[in-house]
């Protein structure tokens, strides 16, 4: 199985500013991701990084966790995630991992 991230920077490309609530933007990702019918995980984190013209940035980045979904779809929904939160890019990481599910066994 293939876990991907995709790191999506809240701070707009072209002001370099968040240009609004963390909540709008989880509730676009959210929208997005049923859209596309995937099972996800979200977390909010901070985030840093150098402008290429060495200007110094600080972030709110959404960081969406999509486990054995096709890199089509992948590509589909970064794509999208892109231009919805107007990004220049967004960071995607792939990591083969193990998992397995444990039920209770207690009948409810």
């Amino acid at each position: 199985m293939t876990e991907t991230k995709i790191y999506v920077g809240l701070n707009d490309a072209t002001i370099r500013q968040q240009l609004y609530e963390t909540d709008r933007y989880i509730s676009i990702l959210k929208n997005i991701c049923v859209a596309y019918h995937v099972p996800f995980s979200l977390s909010t984190i901070r985030g840093s990084y150098f402008h290429e013209d060495g200007e110094y940035t600080e972030e709110n980045t959404l960081v969406l966790t999509l486990i054995d979904i096709d890199k089509t779809t992948i590509e589909e929904i970064a794509k999208d995630l892109c231009s919805f939160f107007h990004q220049e890019s967004v960071m995607v990481t792939e990591t083969e991992i193990n998992s397995y599910f444990i039920q209770d066994s207690i009948e409810r």
